[in-house]
């Protein structure tokens, strides 16, 4: 019978760590200057007197470990990512921002790896940000066809929920311009009716295979199929990165078959090094309420957290629903996965087993339709601890947000989606646009922050999440909206740390260095709370550390 692996580290030595700061983000003790640890917890908090004699009362022998110029903080939790596809992410060609400024640079960076790849394999790449580009448009497939017309060639959006491909993808499965748009998807076509070779949602699916992408399926899900040795290969990668990143913990927002199976197998081989807490897609909804995964299930490495919806697109490739069509183009007009009365059904059944949902949710339309349904939950079985999040959340009517207050729904921010292309959210539907990720609205009406990255939409890098709440400051040196909607270093630390577990419903052992928590904590170069907002993202993360066991480190010298 296969068993989840479980992890234990109390055989590791008794430690205590000393920094010049320790910011604990706990409001009872909220700086220290040392920390005792054991058995993968800690067990004291304060200064080096006050640890040292907590040692001796319990009985400890701890070895010593002194971080004078550094600065410790609670592991950094990336509540929303996705990081299967971020792992197949990392062996595509990178043509994002830093790689290509340009569509000639896209074409440049691929036909390079072309040139080294087998002959007839796929050929994919990822990052691109249309309104980034000095063109600033997509890609087409003619121009991808300069790139191969002997193999599929896909580059994907930043925004994960479409791409282009060249001519090869399309005559291979058939597509022509007398192809209908699936229901939830489009195949672009120009003014004359031709295929540009821009898709979108659901028109994935020629690439993912029917159980890809489908509205039937409430959800993308923009995994290519791998083998699963490949699979536990790009769990490895992304381990490394989220570790080097000072993330312990993160919410995987679309687990399938295929991801469960591959954390599975993670953790049969002693190789999971990360907290995952698991939210099932949700055309999944019925068996998990059938095999009874609606209470706390697997341990402290693995474990189920809730169900995932998708209520709209995405901002970035301008499928998220605008109903009276978008500034940049007023033909499109995004899309709605459901009907609000099919959408409100599938929130009460699982808020009625007990499940914890997480809703992508992007327009003010799609906002108010998840609002609603979880009032009308939250009416049919009261539960002020429910904690249902919002994905995204990226333009929530300013009425709205009152309302989430009052009903303890959590928004899960990623701000660097603003700090990568805010100004493109303004190019898109107007000045509302400004309002992206409006965390400051958010924190003045009571509704907590949480921070996390989508990766790979971003890269999990929590000190560049924290500046770009801080300022608000594109990659473009934007300053996208009032001041009104930054928050400070010590909130949006919070928000990346105990809201993160919170939102997870882990903040009993997660989140804050508390004793009797987990002992997963970072070792930094330098103070966040006491950097300029602009430098914060430059501060180095030396060390990572997961239940009192240091996963990362950086090799001074």
């Amino acid at each position: 019978m296969r068993r989840l692996a479980t992890y234990d580290s109390r055989d590791a030595a008794a430690t205590i760590i000393t920094a010049k700061t320790i910011r604990t983000v706990d409001e009872q003790r909220p700086q220290a200057e040392a920390m005792l640890i054991a058995g993968g917890r800690i067990l004291a908090v304060g200064t080096i007197a006050e640890v040292e004699s907590a040692a001796a009362e319990a009985g400890l022998q701890p070895v010593r470990v002194d971080r004078p110029e550094a600065t410790i903080v609670p592991g950094f939790v990336d509540a929303h990512a996705h990081p299967l596809m971020y792992g197949q992410m990392l062996t595509w060609v990178d043509i994002g921002p830093d790689k290509a400024g340009s569509i000639p640079e896209i074409v440049e960076l691929m036909t390079a790896r072309a040139a080294t790849m087998p002959e007839g394999a796929p050929l994919r790449g990822y990052g691109y940000e249309q309104r980034n580009l000095a063109e600033r448009r997509h890609p087409t497939r003619h121009e991808l066809d300069q790139v191969a017309t002997d193999r599929e060639v896909y580059i994907m959006n930043a925004s994960g929920h479409g791409g282009v491909v060249n001519s090869f993808t399309l005559e291979k499965y058939g597509i022509t311009r007398d192809t209908p748009n699936p229901e939830g998807g489009e195949f672009f076509r120009d003014a004359d009716g031709e295929l540009t070779g821009e898709l979108s949602d659901a028109a994935c699916n020629v690439l993912t295979g029917l159980h890809g992408v489908k509205v039937g399926h409430h959800g993308p899900n923009f995994h290519l199929g791998d083998e699963p040795a490949e699979h536990q290969r790009q769990l490895d990668a992304v381990q490394r990165e989220f570790l080097a990143g000072g993330v312990t913990t993160i919410g995987d927002a679309q687990v399938s078959q295929r991801e469960f199976a591959a954390y599975l197998a993670l953790a049969d081989r002693g190789a999971l090094d990360m907290r995952v807490s698991m939210y099932f897609l949700s055309h999944l909804l019925d068996q998990v309420i059938d095999l009874g995964l609606t209470g706390p299930f697997g341990n402290a490495f693995l474990s189920a957290a809730g169900i995932k919806l998708y209520a709209d697109g995405t901002l970035g490739g301008w499928t998220a629903y605008f109903p009276e069509g978008y500034v940049g183009d007023p033909c499109r007009t995004g899309q709605l996965y459901h009907q609000p009365e099919e959408y409100a059904g599938l929130v009460k059944k699982a808020h009625l087993a007990g499940l914890q949902t997480a809703t992508h949710a992007q327009s003010p339309t799609a906002i108010k339709m998840v609002v609603d349904a979880l009032e009308q939950a939250l009416a049919a079985r009261p539960d002020a601890d429910a904690r249902h999040r919002i994905e995204h959340c990226g333009l929530p009517d300013p009425a709205e947000i009152p309302r989430m207050a009052e009903l303890g729904i959590r928004p899960v921010n990623q701000t660097q989606h603003y700090y990568n292309w805010g100004e493109g959210v303004e190019q898109a539907i107007g000045t509302p646009g400004e309002r992206f990720n409006p965390l400051g609205e958010f924190l003045a009406a009571g509704v907590p922050v949480t921070i996390s990255s989508d990766a790979p939409v971003a890269e999990p890098r929590p000190l560049e999440a924290i500046q770009a709440a801080v300022t608000r400051v594109t990659r473009r040196g934007h300053k996208l909206g009032p001041d009104t909607l930054r928050i400070s270093a010590e909130e949006a630390l919070r928000g990346h740390t105990l809201e993160g577990a919170a939102s997870l419903g882990r903040d009993d052992e997660l989140g804050s260095l508390t004793p009797g928590k987990r002992a997963d904590f970072v070792v930094l170069g330098a103070d966040p709370l006491e950097t300029e907002g602009a430098e914060i993202s430059g501060i180095p993360v030396r060390e990572t550390w997961v239940d009192g066991v240091v996963k990362h480190q950086v090799q001074e010298g």
